[in-house]
């Protein structure tokens, strides 16, 4: 039979961590930190940018179902609203604020025809650059 033989600390003897292995797992942490942290930022920007071509979507396709329902193009977001088109005005992700969108009236057609209402497209109204390097204020369906 085999007996195991217990280690006993030294008399005085610490068992904690000397201060080079803190250090040096200090130094593991920081740099697995300085790894990962642009591409946190990257990936948070790249989900807000989802976030508004989402909205631009659905607020566009409530434009257009108001447009198809009504003949005329609405007068404000808040109308699309009213109308129960929109469950609300979402927040711009970029802006932190839903009173911020712009909105573009309908142009004229060929024939010189100028639509009723006043919103035809919506952007943005934040003034940052997209990943893509265009201006969010300029992203529209």
């Amino acid at each position: 039979m085999v007996t195991m033989k217990r280690l006993e600390p030294k008399a005085g003897a610490s068992l904690g961590f000397t201060l080079i292995e803190i250090l040096i797992v200090m130094s593991l942490v920081g740099i697995l930190a300085a790894i990962a942290v642009p591409s946190y930022r990257h990936h948070t920007i790249k989900a807000r940018e989802t976030v508004l071509m989402e909205d631009l979507y659905q607020m566009h396709r409530a434009i257009d179902s108001f447009y198809a329902d009504k003949g005329r193009y609405p007068d404000s977001l808040q109308e699309l609203v009213e109308r129960k088109y929109l469950r609300g005005i979402p927040r711009d992700p970029f802006t932190t604020s839903s009173s911020t969108w712009q909105t573009d009236p309908p142009e004229a057609s060929v024939e010189g025809d100028l639509p009723e209402g006043g919103v035809f497209r919506v952007r943005s109204g934040s003034d940052l650059l997209g990943l893509n390097g265009v201006p969010y204020s300029e992203w529209y369906f």
